[in-house]
């Protein structure tokens, strides 16, 4: 397949664009970075029905198809029989721990503010805006409601659920900027993977989402992922020469924009001079120590959530059982 990519035409169907970006869907934003970090020629496609459709994005190349929905999502069938730009990496011991803060407690922060605990505006515009109004509401109205189920938001502990779902994103935010420091990229300074899945999801975040975002406000507060995501940025989607519908940044939030722009570049050199006076080696002990500490509390939360998981499940089956024997 990898050989033949040049050959055939690359094609990756994507959900609409908005917000100054190739796509407003994270999962689309993700397939479309990865393809670029590798430097795969393709062209890009929109998909306007079926908005709620779990198969996209997917990618096209000649008889070949890869769809989202598939098993390990669409960059995990790229990687397979496209081009994989994780060899060497993903074995490395803070692979895992990474791939875990970036697939759960980020990929479930931005969900959280996107359908239940932001302004729905972005959600809606992201995937329902070319549909009729009932249409799009209904369907918008249907998958906060899952969301609500999948994370165990009620009434009652809605403010709880949220503390702990920021928090969360904000220890990986951390972890992340401090693992990065300097670097261009993550991992020995090369595009991976979870490149791609960062920075679709900080893209969203910070042009998608509004000024009172508190994802948004996190983010921000780190200046070595911005400095990242605006080289990036500026590399692989402000130089192509693709044509967009939206400005560089909302319109409809113009004053905020530019604030957020602004910050993109000055808050990064307000962290330069101190971390140009600290020694090579201390500073690689910082982040090894820091991230030690962010990737054992992730790993200890994913299972903990599987675990959890499965108990509970073998309880119903026993009180299943149970109900059986007194009848």
């Amino acid at each position: 397949m990898a050989e033949s990519s040049e050959r055939v035409r690359n094609t990756l169907v994507v959900r609409k664009p908005c917000y100054g970006l190739p796509t407003g869907c994270p999962q689309c934003l993700a397939a479309y970075l990865y393809l670029k970090l590798a430097q795969v020629p393709f062209a890009v496609d929109y998909h306007l029905n079926y908005p709620d459709s779990d198969k996209i994005p997917y990618f096209e190349a000649g008889d070949y198809v890869a769809y989202d929905n598939e098993k390990g999502g669409l960059i995990e069938s790229l990687k397979k029989d496209v081009v994989d730009i994780d060899l060497g990496l993903s074995s490395l011991a803070d692979w895992t721990p990474m791939k875990v803060m970036l697939t759960t407690w980020l990929a479930d922060a931005l969900a959280y503010e996107l359908w239940v605990g932001g302004d729905s505006s972005s959600a809606y515009n992201i995937y329902y805006s070319g549909l009729p109004w009932p249409i799009g509401k209904f369907l918008f109205w249907k998958q906060a409601h899952l969301l609500k189920l999948q994370y165990g938001v009620t009434k009652d502990n809605a403010e709880v659920k949220e503390e702990e779902i920021y928090s969360r994103a904000n220890s990986a935010y951390d972890a992340l900027s401090t693992f990065l420091g300097g670097q261009n990229y993550f991992f020995e300074n090369r595009p991976s993977s979870l490149d791609a899945i960062f920075l679709a999801h900080a893209l969203v975040v910070l042009q998608a989402l509004p000024e009172t975002s508190v994802l948004r406000t996190k983010l921000l507060e780190h200046a070595d992922l911005v400095r990242y995501l605006q080289k990036c940025k500026t590399e692989l989607i402000d130089a192509d020469p693709s044509p967009s519908s939206d400005p560089p940044f909302p319109s409809d939030a113009s004053s905020s924009a530019s604030r957020a722009h602004s910050n993109w570049s000055s808050k990064p050199k307000t962290r330069k001079p101190k971390r140009e006076k600290t020694k090579e080696e201390k500073t690689f002990r910082r982040r090894a120590k820091f991230f030690l500490v962010a990737q054992a509390v992730a790993v200890l939360l994913f299972l903990t959530h599987i675990s959890g998981r499965y108990e509970a499940e073998a309880e119903l089956d026993d009180d299943y059982e149970g109900s059986g024997y007194d009848d």
